[in-house]
């Protein structure tokens, strides 16, 4: 079955399940505060023009998304990177990557920029086998957000 690429808004259907599933999993590694550090971005930060967010569909189901907004001029700051639990190991956060990667170039966006929290090996291991660079030191145990940053190849 293939995967469609839907760009839509925080608020529709398909996005309910995918952060409340998204947002289960935050608290169950970081607890409660995690629902705070979320809620911190507005949904409308997510949202054209300056940011979208997508879902792949699966048959109709969402099986992984991603969103971007603006960080500054040049550069979007990739958030809400999530693959539902039913469908991991399968490339699909990989795919999302990609897929925000091309919008962000499409919109003229240079520099990507996210971070993730330290008990989520498996995000950092996305975003360094993705080519992201990391900007904390790799041989330390993490203890706190770990920020990555990407150049964008920009066509003129």
């Amino acid at each position: 079955m293939t995967d469609e690429v839907h760009w839509t808004r925080p608020d529709a259907p398909e996005v309910a399940g995918m952060m409340a599933e998204l947002l289960h999993e935050y608290v169950s590694r970081y607890g409660s505060a995690a629902r705070e550090r979320m809620e911190r971005f507005p949904d409308e930060s997510l949202t054209p023009p300056d940011g979208r967010l997508m879902v792949l569909l699966r048959g109709g189901t969402a099986v992984a998304g991603g969103a971007f907004r603006r960080y500054d001029s040049e550069t979007a700051e990739l958030k809400r990177i999530w693959t539902h639990s039913s469908y991991r190991r399968q490339g699909l956060a990989r795919q999302v990557l990609s897929v925000l990667e091309a919008e962000t170039v499409r919109l003229g966006y240079r520099r990507l920029y996210l971070t993730t929290g330290p008990r989520q090996p498996e995000a950092r291991g996305l975003y360094l086998a993705a080519g992201y660079t990391p900007l904390f030191d790799v041989t330390v145990p993490p203890a706190g957000p770990l920020p990555f940053e990407k150049a964008l190849l920009v066509r003129t």
